[in-house]
């Protein structure tokens, strides 16, 4: 029996920054769950238009951009 993964809530669309004065990021969505039960979520840098994957746990931590 298959069974489903729901994707948790992320604020797709919201500018954070790592950390108080680090670079600024777009949160994009969910890409898959880890073994851990966290997930990767995809990024995409304000800067530079690169994208990158990054912990749920962590973008939760980071702050609004300002």
């Amino acid at each position: 029996m298959q069974v489903a993964i729901v994707p948790p809530r992320v604020p797709v669309g919201q500018i954070k920054s790592f950390g108080p004065i680090g670079p600024k990021y777009e949160v994009g969505n969910p890409l898959r769950q880890l073994d851990d039960g966290d997930w990767m979520v995809e990024v995409t840098m304000v800067e530079t238009g690169e994208k990158a994957e990054y912990r749920l746990t962590y973008l939760n931590d980071d702050p609004e951009a300002r």
